[in-house]
């Protein structure tokens, strides 16, 4: 068991090592199930085959012990040199391929139930969000907000909260659900979306802007123009550069329902069908989301993003945000 535990062991460094250096895309999800079945498979063995084993043993040896020393005693001998106690604790110790899988299998399965189930944390890692989070910003989200789904299928069995629009959703991305993206709901299914010279509207109302002064984003250090924007029962700020008109290309790309949007130089208008949402980035001209790859479908929604829980460049950072 020791070789193959091993083996296993270097399977997992391996993975790791071609995850951290770009060789692949990991999936932690699955990564974090599968550890939880080896663990538990261990776990069920040394309850069930390898403890009592190690205890059958270590009593056969006080036994053993024991029958030895009354036989001495008979004999007239008192003192009788060993420590059998020592040699019953490593008896019982756990060999180093158990301590390393079965004990951890405890604090493996809280994670994954937690990180399943309840909360799972991100790093941000671009400006997109810009200035709701900052790169660097890490954060916690809501895994039952919006229903309990399956982990690694992410199927959902329990229906709780639909997304509404102002929610920061994460969710797989639709072009490789492999990567998880951050953005905000704009359109929820059946609104029909404008983004045209810089300016939203929903179902044919204007979403009003008033200006915040000016952001300074200190990775890029430049100022950008800030406003304020509701989006149903949510307030946030947005930047909107009028310096930067977006580009969308003459022939935008071809995904799931491409033909419910309409492209132009000013902009792009989209029919948000059912089961699906239109998700922008704060960083309005500086965010890859609905207006370039489409809508995002109920599927591939991960959660609920609601807290800062730490930045290490700057501490104030954290707390809640909409």
């Amino acid at each position: 068991m020791s070789s193959i535990t091993a083996a296993l062991y270097g399977a997992l460094i391996v993975y790791l090592g071609g995850w951290f250096l770009g060789y692949w895309t990991g999936n932690f999800a699955l990564l974090l199930m599968l550890l939880t079945v080896i663990t538990l498979a261990y776990w069920l063995a040394e309850r069930l085959r390898f403890r009592p084993a190690r205890e059958a043993a270590a009593a056969e040896l006080e036994r053993q012990d024991a029958e030895r020393r009354a036989g001495l005693a008979k004999m007239g001998i008192d003192k009788v040199d060993g420590n059998v106690q020592e040699a019953k604790s490593r008896l019982l110790m756990q060999p180093w391929w158990l301590d390393w899988t079965a004990g951890l299998f405890p604090v493996i399965l809280i994670v994954f139930l937690l990180r399943s189930f309840l909360f799972e944390p991100f790093k941000i890692p671009s400006g997109s969000m810009i200035p709701t989070l900052l790169v660097g910003d890490l954060i916690l989200v809501n895994k039952f907000h919006y229903g309990v789904r399956l982990p690694v299928i992410n199927k959902k069995i329990i229906a709780n909260h639909d997304p509404q629009r102002g929610d920061v959703m994460v969710f797989r991305y639709p072009v490789d659900p492999r990567q998880d993206y951050i953005k905000r709901v704009v359109g929820i299914p059946g609104d029909e979306v404008t983004y045209a010279n810089q300016t939203l509207t929903i179902n044919g109302q204007k979403v009003v802007t008033v200006p915040k002064g000016e952001f300074y984003d200190e990775d890029s250090l430049r100022y950008s123009p800030q406003f304020s924007e509701k989006l149903g029962a949510v307030e946030h700020n947005i930047l909107v550069d009028p310096r930067r008109q977006a580009y969308y290309g003459p022939d935008p790309k071809s995904f799931p329902m491409h033909e419910n949007c309409r492209y132009s130089a000013e902009g792009v208008t989209c029919k948000v069908p059912p089961g699906h949402y239109f998700m922008m980035g704060d960083n309005r001209d500086n965010s890859q989301d609905s207006r370039f790859w489409g809508f995002v479908p109920d599927e591939n929604i991960v959660g609920r993003a609601f807290f800062v829980w730490m930045n290490f460049g700057n501490l104030g950072r954290i707390g809640s945000f909409h």
